[in-house]
C-alpha cells in the first residue's frame, strides 16, 4: 500500500515539475515515470523497514 501511494505521489510531483519547467506532454510523462519509480523504491524501503521493526 505504501509503495502504490508513494509511486502515485511521485508521478504527480514529476508531472508538476515538468510542467513548471515548460515541458510538453511527453516531458511530463517521462518525469512522472522517473519520479514514480524513484518514489516507489523509497516506499518499498520504508515498507521493508517497517515490516522488520514491527514484526
Amino acid at each position: 500500500m505504501i509503495v502504490i501511494v508513494s509511486a502515485l505521489v511521485g508521478a504527480i510531483i514529476g508531472a508538476l515539475q515538468a510542467r513548471r519547467g515548460g515541458g510538453n506532454r511527453k516531458d511530463m510523462a517521462q518525469y512522472a515515470a522517473g519520479f514514480g519509480i524513484a518514489f516507489a523504491l523509497i516506499g518499498m524501503l520504508v515498507t521493508v523497514i517497517l515490516a522488520r521493526t514491527v514484526a
